[in-house]
């Protein structure tokens, strides 16, 4: 079964845009296979299978992120680059 989550990406004053990962995306694992990611390297995957330190496995063809106009919770966790780290949101719909 996978775990999926989205990593909200904060690309304007009021526009985020929502990388969707498909696999792994419980925070005891990502958090630790993010760090080695810059936003900029999320955004240019547009949509995970999943995210390793090493690799970010996309689909082919990538959809475009969904864009909100803040941070969301469409799947089980969503993470956000916050004060250079990645971080899980806590934040509610």
């Amino acid at each position: 079964m996978s775990t999926r989550a989205q990593i909200a990406i904060q690309t304007g004053p009021d526009e985020w845009a929502h990388v969707y990962c498909h696999f792994d995306g419980y925070p005891g694992h990502m958090l630790k296979a993010l760090s080695t990611w810059q936003p900029e390297d999320i955004l240019a995957a547009r949509e995970l299978r999943s995210v390793a330190q090493s690799q970010l496995e996309t689909f082919e063809p990538a959809r475009a992120p969904v864009v909100h106009s803040a941070p969301q919770r469409d799947f089980a966790y969503t993470y956000v680059f916050d004060k250079g780290r990645w971080a899980e949101w806590e934040g509610g719909q």
